[in-house]
């Protein structure tokens, strides 16, 4: 993902899911597209990566990812773009 939205919440009280949904709806209302990738820091999932169906979106899901250059509490969500490896294929 070369650009995207780069979104913080530190409050301890909220639960992961609810963080990166926050997320993609600023990032709705900023691009008007519909993120699918949410690179997160590596301490916020402990069993690797997790989709998160889009609320009111059916069929529309959001992969959230470990990233160890992603600070902890911040999301970088986006569209991830088709390398040419993965567009051959």
């Amino acid at each position: 993902m070369q650009s995207g939205l780069l979104w913080f919440d530190n409050n301890p009280g909220r639960e992961l899911m609810a963080k990166v949904e926050d997320a993609a709806k600023r990032y709705r209302e900023k691009f008007g597209a519909f993120p699918d990738t949410c690179y997160v820091n590596q301490s916020a999932l402990d069993k690797g990566a997790l989709t998160i169906p889009l609320t009111g979106v059916p069929g529309k899901a959001l992969r959230v990812l470990p990233a160890p250059n992603v600070l902890p509490h911040h999301f970088w969500i986006g569209v991830e773009e088709l390398t040419e490896q993965r567009q051959a294929a």
